[in-house]
């Protein structure tokens, strides 16, 4: 069964700085009826116009990943990480035990537009830490690429849940396949354009939960991008 969730159905708020679309309860948004899929418990879509962004704030016991799509994000923790984000990166923070952050949009001059994911860890309390990696074009263009998994397998950052992710750039009429073992479960996040998802029409911001199939095949309309998550 494929269940999907339709950009426009997500909670949405403009604070003028910062323009965020939540696919589940996330902040001032709550649905009882999402409050995630399986151990991915946040997709929030945001645009942060230039010079402003999120103050130094806490997180613990969750796996957060940034992928930017366009512009650069400037990274600040109390782990004395100080880094910049820019497209075909993956951040990945483990605050476990508890960490502080800060996230700026990086450019005077341009907005920075990104996709924040939240996974429910294996445990609690493990010691905080920080990992990003680049992944080039050449390596997802119509393929998934592995960006992270629980054991950093191919290169991927390690995340502390059974959660495979991946990202494939999609072009025309090309197809990326996913095999979906027994007893696992898929989310699809169209991150841009729009495909053909086991003939299901799903457009930028469409989000697709995916259980009892055994393949998921995607078929590309326009230029895409897809995060694509393996879920026990």
């Amino acid at each position: 069964m494929l269940r999907i969730r339709k950009a426009s159905e997500r909670g949405h708020a403009d604070h003028g700085w910062l323009n965020t679309y939540h696919t589940f309860s996330f902040a001032n948004y709550y649905d009882p009826q999402q409050m995630g899929f399986r151990d991915l418990r946040v997709i929030n879509e945001d645009r942060v116009q230039k010079g402003t962004g999120f103050p130094t704030h806490p997180h613990q016991n969750m796996e957060i990943i940034s992928y930017v799509l366009e512009g650069a994000l400037e990274h600040r923790d109390s782990m004395g990480n100080g880094t910049v984000i820019r497209p075909g990166e993956v951040q990945r923070m483990s605050a476990g035990t508890g960490i502080t952050h800060s996230e700026f949009n990086h450019s005077k001059d341009e907005l920075v537009h990104f996709y924040q994911i939240w996974i429910i860890p294996e445990m609690d309390g493990v010691e905080p830490s920080y990992e990003q990696k680049f992944f080039p074009d050449e390596e997802k263009r119509n393929v998934f690429r592995l960006v992270a998994s629980a054991d950093g397998r191919g290169g991927s950052v390690a995340i502390n849940q059974d959660v495979n992710m991946y990202v494939a750039l999609l072009e025309p009429g090309k197809k990326v396949d996913h095999h979906i073992p027994e007893n696992r479960h898929a989310w699809l996040q169209v991150a841009g354009g729009t495909v053909l998802a086991n003939g299901h029409l799903l457009e930028h911001g469409d989000g697709a939960a995916v259980s009892g199939e055994d393949q998921l095949v995607i078929t590309g309309k326009e230029n895409g991008e897809l995060l694509l998550f393996d879920l026990a």
